[in-house]
C-alpha cells in the first residue's frame, strides 16, 4: 500500500472531496428514502479541521449543500450524530431544553486498545494481522446476535481506518430506540467486565445462556490458530501465570509443574482442559470442567464494546468514508460475506487512490477532453476507477437492501389500508 505522508493531507483531501467521495450513496443512506420530512436536514454532522479545530452542529439542506461545505472545509475527520428536533445549525436559536436528540442508528464501537491486557503482539494504537483476528471474531459474534437474537436486518460494518471497527444498525424501528433500550442491548452483548485491576473478567453461571454458547462456538473456530499459535498465550511462565490467575488456586501447583513438562501452548492448553475436567467442583464458587475453559476463551477473545458509544442517542461516531488522519486509510464498509478475508492493511489510503486518479488523467489529451465535462459527471465515475470502488459497491448493496425493505413496508401499509 502506498506510503502515507500526513504533510500531504490537505492537498489530498481537496482532491478526495472534489472527485472521489461517494456523495450520492452517502446522501441516499442518511436521507432514508426521504420518508420522514426533514430527516436529513435535522441530522448533526461534526467536522474536525486541521490543527484539531472541532465544529459541531453542522447540518445541511440536501446533497449539494453537503458537498459544497465538505469541499470548502476539507475536514480531516467527519462524525455523524443524531437526528434532532430542530436543524442542528440553528440550535442556538431554539428555546433552551427544546433542542433534543430524537433518533439515531444503534451504533457499536470496538477498539483494539481495549484488548491490550490479552494481546501479546501489539499494544495501544498498533495492530497486526495476528491480533486483527480479534476484530474478525467480534464482527462474527456481534453480527450473529444482532441478526438472530434481535432480528435486526440492516447492519453496516465499517473499518475505523486504524485499529477498530464500527457497526451501524439502521432498521427504522432501531433508530427510534430510547437510550434505556440501547443500554439493555449493549448489556446483553457484554461479558467481559472490570477494569485493569480486575484479573478475572468473565464469570459464567452454571446455566450458560444460548448467546454465550453460540459465541463460544464461534471463538472455537479461531482459538487454536489465534490464541495458541499466533498469540502463544501459554508460551512461558510469564504468559501462563496470567491464565493461572483465572483458574481455582487448588489447580495452580499441578498446572505449574505440568506446564513445564510440555513444550508448546497447544500441549499446555490440552493439559489445562484435562485438569479442569478432573478437578472437584465442590469448592465454593469455583467452576471447573468446560466452564473454566470457556471463561478463559471468552476473556481472551470475546468482543469488548465501548458501552457509552452505544447508549447515548446524541453520541457522535466517525463517518464511513472518512479519512484517518494518522494512517491515511479510508473508513471503508466491510463485506460481511468476506469478513475472514478483510485485511486492514490492504484498505486504500487517501494517497493511493489520489495517485491512482492522477495516473488515469496523465495523458494530456484525456485531460483536455475531461476538462470540458462537468465536475458532476467526473465524480460519479471517478471513484470507480480506483481501489475504492469495491468498497463503495459493498455500501451500495447495503443501501439496496434498505430500499427494498422500505418499499416492502410501504406496500404492507397500503395493503393494510385497503383492507379497511
Amino acid at each position: 500500500m502506498e506510503p502515507f505522508d500526513p504533510a500531504e493531507l490537505p492537498e489530498l483531501l481537496k482532491l478526495y472531496y472534489r472527485r472521489l467521495f461517494p456523495y450520492a450513496q452517502y446522501y441516499r443512506w442518511l436521507n432514508y428514502g426521504g420518508v420522514v420530512k426533514n430527516y436529513f436536514q435535522h441530522r448533526e454532522f461534526s467536522f474536525t479541521l486541521k490543527d484539531d479545530i472541532y465544529i459541531r452542529y453542522q447540518s445541511f439542506n440536501n446533497q449539494s449543500d453537503l458537498e459544497k461545505e465538505m469541499q470548502k472545509m476539507n475536514p480531516y475527520k467527519i462524525d455523524i450524530g443524531a437526528v434532532y428536533s430542530h436543524r442542528p445549525n440553528q440550535h442556538n436559536t431554539v428555546k433552551l431544553g427544546a433542542f433534543q436528540a430524537q433518533e439515531k442508528e444503534l451504533v457499536f464501537d470496538i477498539d483494539m486498545t481495549d484488548y491490550d491486557d490479552v494481546r501479546r503482539c501489539c499494544s495501544s494504537a498498533d495492530i497486526c494481522s495476528k491480533c486483527w483476528t480479534l476484530m474478525t471474531m467480534a464482527i462474527r459474534i456481534i453480527d450473529r446476535a444482532l441478526k438472530e437474537d434481535f432480528g435486526f436486518k440492516h447492519r453496516l460494518w465499517v473499518y475505523s481506518g486504524r485499529r477498530g471497527v464500527h457497526c451501524w444498525v439502521c432498521d427504522e424501528s432501531v433508530r427510534k430506540l430510547s437510550s434505556a433500550v440501547r443500554s439493555g442491548i449493549v448489556e446483553y452483548l457484554s461479558l467481559v467486565k472490570g477494569g485493569q485491576d480486575v484479573k478475572k473478567k468473565v464469570h459464567l453461571s452454571e446455566n450458560v445462556h444460548p448467546f454465550v454458547r453460540k459465541s463460544i462456538s464461534i471463538i472455537k473456530k479461531y482459538f487454536e490458530g489465534y490464541a495458541l499459535v499466533g498469540q502463544d498465550i501459554l508460551e512461558n511462565k510469564e504468559s501462563w501465570d496470567k491464565i493461572l490467575a483465572l483458574v481455582p488456586e487448588t489447580m495452580h501447583n499441578d498446572l505449574q509443574q505440568n506446564f513445564q513438562k510440555h513444550h508448546s501452548s497447544l500441549q499446555r492448553w490440552e493439559y489445562l482442559k484435562k485438569a479442569a475436567s478432573q478437578c472437584p467442583s465442590n469448592i465454593k464458587n469455583e467452576k471447573c470442567g468446560p466452564w473454566l475453559e470457556w471463561e478463559i476463551m471468552l476473556q481472551y477473545c470475546f468482543p469488548r464494546l465501548d458501552i457509552n458509544v452505544s447508549k447515548g442517542i446524541n453520541h457522535l461516531l466517525k463517518s464511513p468514508f472518512s479519512v484517518h488522519p494518522k494512517t491515511g486509510r479510508i473508513s471503508v464498509p466491510i463485506d460481511l460475506q468476506k469478513v475472514d478475508q478483510f485485511d486492514p492493511f490492504a484498505v486504500p489510503t487517501i494517497s493511493s487512490i489520489c495517485h491512482e486518479l492522477d495516473a488515469i488523467f496523465t495523458s494530456e489529451a484525456e485531460k483536455e477532453e475531461n476538462q470540458a465535462e462537468s465536475d458532476i459527471k467526473h465524480r460519479t465515475r471517478d471513484y470507480k476507477k480506483t481501489s475504492l470502488a469495491p468498497y463503495v459497491k459493498v455500501f451500495e448493496q447495503f443501501l439496496e437492501n434498505l430500499d427494498k425493505s422500505r418499499k416492502g413496508e410501504l406496500l404492507k401499509k397500503s395493503d393494510l389500508q385497503k383492507d379497511f
